[in-house]
């Protein structure tokens, strides 16, 4: 006799929630053999979403009184031109720079907004599909939200890190750059011995500070999503516990009301998430443009 289906726990659906769709079901700390594709074809897709959105803008953009969708696309590209120019001097670097910083809060922002998305959505739709194909959906896995995911934080905080040795390699030279490793913060000795212990010192200064602030880059934006994506689910568990008593009866209602608030409060989480993401990127480089 096939075994009876039954609903999953509280911990079975946090945890089944919580995995990615990989190329393998092993679980690692830390595994650079493992590719979590939903992250990668999601947030590829928002990418592209946000490129569209912002070439449509720039299209259809009339030197007569805007629409609503062009005035909110002009106010968005003025504030970033306006933190590009407090942070780089350089107008030939904001050339690049100012867009790159529109597109990655852009970017960033249709991918916390994911979070927005009911919890059971598009994982119902995916296990759904997974089954009509022949597989066990109880074990079609998906997370729908790229930046609750470390690697994608954390790739976006090391594509800000490249950015940040190539300025500073093409402003101040290699030359100039490779002083700037040896003679910050401490400065240097006119004593040869003292000259090489400082020198020693301030590189690894600058590597800890590198590190730190890459690091600390990814992690800021990683938290706070995952920490919401976890707040959602729990809220959601709250909709499915209802029973046959005055607490499990008022639960549902419970439902209801936390998710109201906590998604109103969430719109400002994932879009101060994406402008302090993109301001730290812009602060980054214009740290490389300049000389201690």
């Amino acid at each position: 006799m096939a075994a009876e289906a039954h609903a999953p726990t509280a911990s079975e659906y946090i945890v089944h929630h919580l995995q990615h769709l990989q190329n393998t079901t092993q679980t690692k700390i830390v595994d650079f053999s493992v590719i979590n594709y939903d992250s990668i074809i999601i947030g590829l897709t928002l990418g592209l979403l946000a490129v569209l959105v912002l070439w449509s803008a720039a299209r259809k953009a009339t030197s007569g009184v805007p629409g609503r969708f062009q005035a909110a696309v002009e106010i968005l590209v003025e504030m970033v031109d306006n933190q590009a120019k407090a942070n780089i001097h350089s107008a030939e670097s904001r050339k690049f720079i100012a867009p790159l910083g529109l597109t990655v809060f852009v970017w960033i922002f249709f991918m916390n907004f994911m979070d927005m998305l009911p919890v059971d959505g598009l994982p119902a739709l995916w296990a759904w599909f997974y089954g009509v194909t022949g597989h066990d959906p109880h074990h079609a896995y998906l997370r729908v939200v790229p930046t609750a995911d470390l690697s994608t934080t954390l790739g976006l905080a090391f594509a800000v890190l490249m950015l940040r040795f190539w300025y500073s390699v093409k402003i101040k030279g290699a030359g100039g750059w490779a002083h700037e490793l040896v003679s910050a913060p401490f400065g240097t000795s006119k004593n040869p011995i003292f000259a090489l212990i400082l020198g020693v010192v301030n590189v690894l200064m600058q590597i800890i500070e590198y590190v730190a602030n890459t690091v600390s880059h990814g992690m800021r934006l990683f938290g706070n999503m995952y920490a919401g994506e976890l707040v959602f689910m729990l809220i959601a568990l709250m909709g499915g516990a209802a029973a046959l008593s005055l607490s499990g009866v008022l639960l549902p209602v419970g439902h209801i009301i936390a998710g109201t608030i906590w998604t109103l409060f969430h719109i400002l989480v994932i879009t101060l998430q994406a402008f302090i993401f993109m301001m730290l990127a812009l602060i980054y480089l214009g740290q490389a443009h300049n000389a201690h």
